[in-house]
């Protein structure tokens, strides 16, 4: 078992303890929002995954022989605001970002999916993409979705990176868990906004507040402590919705994590802090990565 670093951030050499927060302006939105036209290097396809016209935005092969990223989204949001953290991916890793069924550009089911029938469409996905092991990064309920793929289909994972997971035990609750995404909103980039209003409109007011329904019912420990393959739980040390206590108990959880905490970053980290997830990944990646305490 791998030391677990707790309650501070833990960098890949070279990196700093200043602010790793990026732009996320004018330029970046209209990258966003572009699928399913094809921009900054990523384009846009459909499969019929479990019966459902799934969407998937995805990268090229780099040709560098590293493990293919999948990148899963939250509850509210698709692929859109993924899409900073692709196009960092994207110069040493193929990328594949698919909605889940019911948001972004993937088809409507009938009724709200759970955290287990995402987990089985996300399995059911990477069947039919016959990928090789892949590195799986879930954010915020997309956390929910890849603990339980890993913890259920441990040969399909070769990594596992739980970024702002969902949800806190100690806010268990739609309630609990919506006053925090409000304190989260006055500290994200403005520019985000157009992303989720969209997001929220192509999936369905009623879809979202089901959803997380269904994550707030969700024990994602029962999931992390069964996962097997290196894992890192990454945060912004300004999330509201991931605290400090929390953080650091679904990374205790796992039996090989480590913490990676992003200074100056909120919930969105992935969205905001695109550079240094993607660091933090290859990190996980390397051959023999030093994730020991400090």
């Amino acid at each position: 078992m791998r030391a677990v670093n707790q309650g501070a951030a833990t960098r890949p050499p070279g990196s700093t303890r200043r602010s790793a927060v990026g732009r996320f302006g004018p330029a970046e939105l209209r990258l966003a929002m572009a699928a399913p036209r094809p921009a900054g290097g990523l384009t846009s396809e459909w499969r019929v995954v479990d019966g459902l016209r799934t969407h998937t935005r995805r990268s090229a092969d780099p040709g560098t022989g590293a493990p293919p990223v999948v990148l899963v989204h939250g509850l509210a949001v698709s692929h859109r605001y993924l899409t900073p953290l692709a196009v960092a991916l994207a110069t040493t890793h193929q990328v594949y970002v698919p909605d889940l069924p019911g948001f972004g550009l993937t088809e409507h089911p009938r009724g709200a999916y759970d955290v287990r029938r995402h987990a089985g469409h996300l399995a059911a996905w990477l069947a039919a993409y016959q990928l090789p092991p892949v590195c799986l990064l879930g954010h915020s309920f997309g956390a929910e979705v890849a603990a339980a793929v890993a913890a259920t289909h441990p040969d399909a994972v070769r990594a596992l990176v739980l970024a702002g997971p969902t949800s806190d035990p100690a806010a268990r609750s739609r309630r609990g868990q919506f006053g925090r995404w409000l304190v989260d909103s006055l500290r994200e980039a403005p520019l985000q906004a157009p992303i989720l209003v969209r997001d929220v409109w192509n999936a369905r007011p009623w879809r979202v507040l089901a959803t997380l329904s269904h994550s707030v019912r969700n024990a994602i420990e029962a999931d992390l402590v069964r996962v097997s393959a290196p894992t890192a739980v990454v945060t912004g040390d300004r999330d509201p919705v991931v605290p400090q206590r929390w953080r650091d108990e679904a990374t205790r959880l796992v039996p090989e994590a480590a913490l990676v905490v992003v200074p100056g970053a909120a919930h969105n980290v992935v969205t905001t802090a695109p550079t240094a997830v993607a660091d933090a990944i290859r990190h996980l990646l390397a051959p023999h990565p030093a994730l020991t305490d400090r």
